[in-house]
């Protein structure tokens, strides 16, 4: 037996374009259930909404996200989670560096540290915070 793990990320009505987003920038297909195609429908505004969805790539590439409803209470939080993406391909971590940074903000320019050969930090348009580095050990 493996398990295996993925980063569930939490939205409030940005769920598709962030898995949308997320493919283009990896690969793969979005999957996504809608509260309507479940149904979960408890508010009709949010039938639309992601309850479930996720975006898995041949190179690993692997998250998982969903609309948290109105009725819940949701806040992003400040800094509350980092998504790692390591590897040891440099053209594969810089294409995606690339298409992360577009529209987003580059908390640390992504190069080389104490600690890696190549290493960044960048916050993507839907608020996530991404940490890519090629492992050094």
């Amino acid at each position: 037996m493996s398990v295996t793990t993925a980063v569930h990320l939490n939205f409030r009505g940005d769920a598709r374009a962030a898995l949308e987003f997320y493919a283009d920038v990896a690969g793969g297909q979005p999957v996504i259930v809608t509260y309507k195609d479940s149904g979960a429908v408890t508010d009709p505004a949010e039938a639309d909404q992601v309850i479930w969805g996720q975006v898995r790539a041949d190179n690993g590439f692997h998250v998982m996200a969903f609309d948290v409803p109105a009725a819940r209470p949701f806040s992003r939080g400040d800094a509350s989670f980092y998504v790692s993406l390591r590897g040891d391909s440099r053209e594969e971590l810089t294409a995606l560096w690339e298409k992360l940074s577009d529209g987003g903000t580059v908390v640390v320019p992504f190069g080389p540290s104490q600690w890696a050969p190549l290493y960044g930090m960048v916050t993507d348009r839907f608020g996530i915070t991404w940490v890519l580095d090629i492992a050094a050990f």
